[in-house]
């Protein structure tokens, strides 16, 4: 009985020592999660535009040099991402007036809009759908009267970039 409790106790060791990798090693899993969340940036090729002057009989409409958006969107497939533009006031020189819709613009770039100032409701640039990276150019143009008083008019644009 005594040689049987040795024998026993010779071959647990043995049997978990066989089990056991050669080269010392293990494996296990483990679970990483990051969470994304919605995120827009918006960049532009220059922050300012300016029109030259001119007969309004020659050149109705003034065309200010392009410029270039990069809008950058994090969002779920089906969400849509919209980039809109507003005017902060008319545009003004001094106590004079020009109403903002006296602005209008044309585009380039897929997911793009066409389309006129206005300084009380946003107006559509561009919508996509889903995450990405989209660029485009803007084309302001200004509509040129005989009726605007002279002066120097400015005006700030709004634009707001939202990503669901």
């Amino acid at each position: 009985m005594f040689r049987a409790r040795n024998l026993l106790l010779v071959c647990i060791p043995v049997a978990f020592l066989a089990a056991a990798p050669a080269d010392g090693q293990t494996s296990a899993t483990a679970t990483l999660s990051a969470n994304l969340g919605a995120l827009a940036k918006l960049s532009f090729s220059s922050n300012s535009i300016g029109f030259t002057d001119g007969d309004p009989d020659l050149l109705p409409q003034i065309d200010a040099s392009p410029i270039t958006i990069t809008a950058k969107s994090r969002a779920g497939s089906s969400g849509v991402v919209s980039l809109t533009v507003q005017a902060a006031d008319d545009l003004r020189s001094g106590v004079n007036t020009i109403p903002a819709d006296a602005l209008s613009w044309t585009v380039t770039g897929a997911g793009f809009a066409a389309g006129t100032v206005s300084r009380t409701t946003p107006q559509v640039v561009a919508t996509w759908k889903g995450s990405g990276i989209h660029t485009g150019t803007q084309t302001y143009r200004f509509r040129n009267r005989w009726t605007y008083a002279t002066g120097t008019y400015t005006v700030t644009l709004l634009y707001t970039l939202t990503s669901p």
